[in-house]
């Protein structure tokens, strides 16, 4: 499994970008690629994913644990290509000051060499007191190659290329020029994401002519085929509840596009119909769904487009009041609320949650979370602990008081005094993104309720008030 992971001193670094157009001139090579990308995102896997040609996947020790990392990056690597696997934010920064589950700690785990993209902004022999640094921090650090980033000319490389070579005794293996009018937009939540960009394949040819001619293919090659053995220990898969038969709805569009392929694969692999829909575009819900999964994305961007589309919005107030199990992550949450605000501006959503959500200009949730199941819910027994992660912009602003929550949040904000998991009729709305490998419980939670609605419900599909879940 050929491999190297591309590494930064900090977010910002460039190290998307780059990883972006070295997939690009893998695949104009003909050389097959796999990305992955370290941590919890969606946005810069999405765009990975158009780079390489192949969903990208989430490697996330403490999510996962290092075994099912393994697991999953043996599972999805291509073995006669390259893998490439993007770090995050810088080389050692983790979720405590020894920077445990850092993308240095990744890259030993899965035995990668380490890329560092260095931007090189305004220094010269500064730069290779960096990279001295982080060699020195933790000499396990195989850091094979530099890639310079923002040079300001070759005199300014080569004063660079001397300072860092004959320093760190390692190579540049590529030298890059700023990127004027970056082609990868950001917003609030960082990228915009590939489904809202226009002009992707300018962007490629953009790209791909950035990184031509200016980065050491060959000696990349070599470095990722002469990556050593990842050991990886054979587990048992999870078994899951039979979901033959059953429809689940999950929304995918340009608001809605937060999703772990893994977790629609679980899903299929257990036998479930997957029914993809647009809340922008339908008129109304699918018939015949069992049960429903509304991921995160970008609500409201899309506010006042969802708001006008009051058919499908009154088709999912109906399905959620009917006892439809509706499984609901951040965006969602705010999809399901009675109103959601932007920029000075409030939209009528689907109101089925008795709350109000603003977006606002900074982060309300980020980081890591953990929650500590403690209400029964459609999904999850009482007492479990869950994993996940959280990045919202949005907070509840009225209505709290009025609806149950399920979990008590252990890390991490939530919705609200330490709550998460917002409870009413057979839904289950969360601030926390679960992945799938870390948290099996919750395919297996998704897949018991939506047999439990089918059974609930006439041959005609519609649920007897008698049996419809209790209300909030």
């Amino acid at each position: 499994m050929p491999r190297l992971l591309i590494a930064g001193l900090s977010g910002g670094s460039g190290k998307t970008v780059v990883t972006m157009g070295l997939l690009l001139l893998l695949r104009r090579a003909g050389i097959e690629a796999r990305a992955f990308k370290k941590g919890p995102d969606y946005i810069d896997p999405a765009w990975l994913t158009w780079a390489s040609g192949y969903p990208a996947r989430n490697l996330d020790a403490f999510l996962m644990g290092t075994d099912t990392v393994r697991a999953s990056f043996a599972k999805y690597a291509v073995h006669d290509g390259v893998n490439v696997i993007e770090g995050n934010r810088g080389l050692f920064d983790g979720v405590d000051a020894a920077g445990t589950y850092s993308s240095a700690a990744l890259a030993e785990s899965l035995n990668a060499p380490i890329v560092l993209v260095l931007d090189a902004t305004k220094m010269t022999r500064t730069a290779a007191a960096l990279v001295l640094g982080c060699q020195t921090i933790d000499p396990k650090a195989a850091i094979r190659g530099v890639i310079l980033n923002n040079v300001n000319g070759r005199r300014h490389e080569d004063v660079l290329r001397e300072s860092i070579e004959s320093t760190c005794s390692v190579p540049i293996l590529g030298s890059l020029p700023r990127l004027e009018d970056n082609p990868l937009p950001e917003r609030h939540l960082g990228l915009v994401p590939p489904e809202e960009h226009d002009g992707t394949d300018a962007m490629e040819r953009r790209l791909a002519e950035w990184m031509k001619d200016r980065v050491d293919l060959d000696a990349l090659l070599a470095m990722a085929r002469g990556a050593g053995q990842v050991e990886v220990r054979a587990g048992d898969r999870r078994r899951l509840p039979d979901a033959r038969g059953l429809r689940i709805g999950y929304l995918r569009d340009a608001a809605f596009n937060f999703y772990y392929p893994e977790n629609l694969e679980e899903l299929e692999r257990a036998g479930a119909d997957l029914v993809s829909v647009s809340v922008l575009d339908a008129a109304k819900l699918p018939e015949g769904l069992h049960a429903l999964y509304i991921g995160g994305g970008f609500p409201e961007t899309h506010a006042r487009e969802i708001a006008a589309n009051g058919s499908f919005l009154e088709s999912l107030r109906r399905a959620c009041t009917g006892g439809l199990p509706v499984y609901a992550e951040c965006g969602g949450l705010m999809l399901l609320a009675r109103s959601l605000s932007w920029k000075g501006n409030s939209y009528r959503m689907a109101d089925v949650l008795p709350v109000d959500v603003e977006a606002c200009a900074r982060p309300q949730g980020h980081g890591y979370c953990e929650l500590r199941v403690d209400t029964e819910n459609p999904f999850f027994a009482a007492g479990k602990h869950l994993r996940g992660h959280e990045f919202h912009y949005s907070r509840i602003t009225e209505g709290p008081a009025k609806v149950n929550s399920a979990c008590a949040v252990m890390r991490g904000t939530g919705c609200f005094a330490k709550r998460d998991g917002l409870l009413i009729h057979n839904v289950m709305a969360v601030y926390a993104h679960l992945h799938a490998l870390a948290t099996p419980e919750w395919a297996q939670g998704m897949i018991t309720a939506a047999r439990a609605f089918e059974l609930m419900t006439d041959s005609r599909g519609h649920t007897p008030e008698s049996k419809s879940a209790p209300t909030a």
